[in-house]
């Protein structure tokens, strides 16, 4: 009886810690860069203005959840973010039986990015996409606009996760 409670709690003790093996405290951000230059993302889709909201977005991002810096002088910054918005789509989620109206409708935002460093030439991301939604409602007194700007900022959160270091 001893040596099968032995065997099992060994057996535990093998499984609990064997996820712990590849534990690290290092950044999830290079060291190597200190410095990010923002460009004015582009907007090839039909609603515009979108682009100024995911832009200032991106840079409030990295400044406050990576250990870069935005610079407003790119021949200063150590690397630059390019990118585009290539969609930007409204659906409907759900109906309302008796009228046919929407009662709740999903803006959804893709864009295309790269990530250059400017002293290698290197690309950092190259060609990467990301797309985020936001749901509305107009009986909640929302508009596509309210929902498109979350969708920007839930956007500009999974740009700068693409910035993470690759484990």
């Amino acid at each position: 009886m001893k040596v099968t409670v032995a065997i099992i709690a060994s057996v535990c003790a093998a499984v609990l810690f064997a996820g712990c093996s590849g534990y690290t405290s290092k950044s999830l951000y290079s060291q190597d860069i200190k410095s990010v230059y923002v460009e004015m993302f582009d907007n090839e889709t039909f609603r515009r203005d979108l682009e100024y909201d995911l832009t200032d977005a991106i840079a409030k991002r990295i400044e406050t959840e990576t250990p870069y810096r935005i610079v407003s002088d790119k021949s200063r910054a150590d690397t630059v973010l390019t990118g585009k918005i290539t969609a930007i789509n409204d659906s409907v989620l759900t109906i309302e039986r008796s009228t046919g109206r929407p009662l709740e409708e999903q803006a959804e935002i893709t864009a295309q990015f790269n990530w250059k460093n400017l002293r290698t030439g290197e690309y950092l991301l190259e060609n990467s996409t990301a797309t985020a939604t936001a749901s509305y409602s107009e009986f909640q007194e929302q508009s596509f606009d309210y929902a498109s700007k979350t969708a920007a900022n839930k956007l500009a959160e999974r740009i700068v996760e693409q910035m993470q270091i690759k484990w």
